[in-house]
């Protein structure tokens, strides 16, 4: 017979997202993926690691809570151009009782260097209300599980950045 904790996921560090491609539509008038589609990509990574956590499309329809999105910071490193190939990484930084923390980075898939990183603060939202409210257990157990795997995971090196502008000093 399987142990419950058997039936739940496994917790790589990083997580990884499956491959996607930069649709041709996506590209701007610079010749470079525009700027609001890097976030298409960070976010169809986020919906991939959600499934994991136990609070996807399915848990919106069936439990009528969800995750919304409170803060982000997104800095874009190198241009993506149309058919090209990327994975997204994301390391769980932080979590409580209502709130996650996460970063991501956008790796062109081929080439492994990095496009852009995402820094998330998300909030676990009762639909119903429309606020937040705790996650249930199930998640929490899973949320802890994804937290020690990227434990090991050093902080990255843009985490908790603010923008300003330079010192002139």
């Amino acid at each position: 017979m399987l142990d419950r904790l058997d039936l739940e996921p496994l917790f790589f560090a990083p997580f990884v997202s499956s491959v996607m491609r930069v649709e041709p539509a996506w590209i701007d008038y610079n010749g470079h993926l525009n700027m609001a589609y890097y976030n298409v990509l960070f976010d169809r990574a986020v919906d991939e690691a959600f499934e994991l956590l136990g609070c996807g499309a399915d848990y919106v329809q069936n439990r009528k809570h969800s995750c919304f999105t409170a803060e982000v910071h997104v800095r874009y490193l190198r241009e993506l151009n149309a058919g090209d190939t990327v994975r997204v990484t994301l390391q769980l930084l932080g979590y409580d009782a209502k709130r996650m923390h996460y970063f991501e980075q956008l790796f062109h898939a081929t080439e492994g260097w990095v496009s852009a990183t995402s820094e998330n603060m998300s909030l676990h939202v009762d639909m119903t209300t429309k606020k937040t409210a705790p996650f249930p257990a199930q998640v929490t157990r899973c949320l802890a599980r994804m937290k020690a795997s990227h434990a090991q995971l050093p902080l990255p090196e843009a985490a908790g950045r603010r923008i300003a502008m330079p010192d002139k000093g």
